[in-house]
């Protein structure tokens, strides 16, 4: 590790050169799109109600006043907490939660008898229901915000939270399945009432783990053995850890029966290590392992079964869901359909069945939305989930240490991947899977684990907009970086290379 010496910055210059332009926070640019988001889910949830209901209540813009209410605190948090945060991020998610908390109310009005929907409260259902998770969710982001007010502070805990994320992956696994499964993917802790998701929690505790370990060992993970085809490859003996990450991957995939949640753990760190190291050949090698071990898995299931039995069918389900059309493929059939007969521009918010996609709540909600809101607005809602990922790259990019850029670099693949998972699955890419859209689909424990995961974006890239020595921050070695006045001080700091 090499220490650098940074000079204490004046206090009539925070920026640290004579009479240089400081960036603007841009906190009013959010407020502006938070208000034109607004007017989005207002126009949204009338029209939604004009067409199930055949009038429009006098209450039809309550869920909307009060989503705007938590997204208006969420932002006065963020003026406060992390002023120079990007101010895209938080209207982007408000979009996508607020469209996901209408379509639960759409929802709620198609599962009521046509002559009593009028007269539905708006205080009842799935959709106020998401409403109050929504609200504990920007609570739990603004919370995080407030203790972690330097993302390096968390890699003093890295092997602590690592050790928590594998403890919450593998839990669901050994448990019997009537207290873990639902729909064959063991991917739960079921309680009485209510049921949570652990791993959508382990995610932001094992990417801490992966970018502080890959800023430790990232100068021996780049080392090259052979070249073939212009691609540098790494020695044997450095595959160690990705072995290991595989080897998780696989027990997910085999025990917890869910190639997504698989995916999306061997993903996240392949790609860190990607972005750690700037070698394709990681991409190669883990692309190669998991195509590897999901084929072995698919074998093993046809010629043995046990534990390989039910990826097995998920896969063959995969391949020919018309095959079985009212048994096993009728889940993925009834996507397939409800998103062809949205065809481009759908038939309109509250004009389709989405009643007729089983799990449409959670699951399947991206394929009951495409239905009525059609491939035009499925892609437009794509390129807002696209967004928010390229806004946390730009992050990753733009903070000025190694950790930063890996743990902002993995935050933002993850959730894209998450995305990926899912609509592939619905669409017939890739086998079905347990993973829920984040912000859009029911449940508590993805919402409030999404949020979080924003909340740490927001931190960093509050870091990579902050004019040099504004604000103290702490060091991966623990040592202040302050930006008072008073003896130059000492940042501990890896050497880095920007993430290309």
């Amino acid at each position: 590790m090499t220490a650098t010496a940074i000079p204490s910055p004046s206090p009539m210059d925070p920026g640290g050169g004579a009479g240089a332009p400081q960036p603007g926070t841009r906190r009013n640019v959010e407020l502006g799109l938070l208000l034109f988001v607004a007017a989005i889910l207002v126009i949204y949830a009338g029209v939604v109600e004009g067409n199930a209901i055949g009038e429009i209540t006098p209450d039809f813009w309550v869920q909307t006043a009060i989503l705007a209410i938590i997204f208006g605190v969420a932002h006065m948090a963020i003026r406060f907490l992390a002023p120079y945060a990007d101010p895209v991020i938080l209207p982007a998610v408000a979009l996508i939660n607020g469209l996901g908390v209408a379509f639960l109310r759409r929802l709620d009005l198609a599962n009521t008898k046509a002559p009593q929907r009028a007269d539905l409260s708006v205080f009842g259902g799935d959709g106020f229901r998401q409403l109050g998770w929504t609200a504990a969710a920007v609570v739990g982001a603004i919370v995080l915000m407030a203790i972690v007010r330097d993302h390096r502070s968390l890699s003093r805990y890295a092997y602590t939270l690592g050790l928590a994320g594998i403890v919450l992956v593998l839990i669901p696994a050994v448990l019997p399945a009537r207290f873990s499964s639902i729909n064959g993917a063991k991917l739960w802790i079921k309680f009485p009432g209510f049921s949570i998701q652990p791993g959508e929690f382990a995610k932001i505790c094992l990417l801490v783990f992966f970018a502080y370990y890959l800023v430790r060992k990232r100068e021996v993970l780049s080392m090259a053995s052979k070249r073939i085809l212009g691609v540098d490859f790494p020695r044997g003996r450095d595959l160690g850890p990705v072995v290991l990450v595989w080897l998780l991957s696989l027990m997910v995939l085999v025990f917890e029966k869910d190639l997504g949640t698989s995916l999306m753990y061997f993903g996240m760190f392949v790609v860190t290590l990607y972005i750690a190291t700037v070698r394709v050949s990681w991409l190669i090698i883990g692309l190669a392992f998991f195509l590897g071990g999901a084929f072995l898995a698919y074998f093993l299931g046809k010629t043995v079964g046990g534990p390989f039995l039910n990826f097995s069918e998920r896969a063959t389900t995969w391949l020919d869901p018309f095959a079985d059309a009212d048994n096993k493929g009728y889940q993925l059939v009834q996507s397939l359909l409800g998103l062809g007969t949205g065809g481009l521009t759908g038939a309109g918010p509250g004009a389709g069945q989405p009643l007729k996609v089983p799990e449409v709540r959670t699951d399947f909600i991206f394929s009951g939305m495409g239905e009525e809101i059609g491939l035009f607005g499925l892609t437009a809602l794509l390129v807002v989930y696209l967004l928010l990922v390229e806004r946390g790259l730009r992050a990753a990019i733009n903070v000025r240490d190694s950790f930063g850029k890996l743990f902002a670099g993995g935050l933002a693949f993850t959730l894209g991947l998450q995305v990926f998972v899912i609509v592939g699955g619905i669409s017939q890419l890739i086998p079905l899977t347990g993973q829920t859209t984040p912000f859009l689909s029911a449940g508590g424990s993805s919402l409030v684990a999404n949020w979080l995961l924003i909340g740490l974006l927001l931190r960093i890239s509050d870091a990579s907009r902050r004019p040099a020595g504004g604000a103290p921050s702490i060091g991966l070695g623990g040592v202040s970086t302050g930006g008072g006045g008073g003896a130059p001080v000492q940042i501990q700091e890896l050497p880095t290379e920007v993430v290309r």
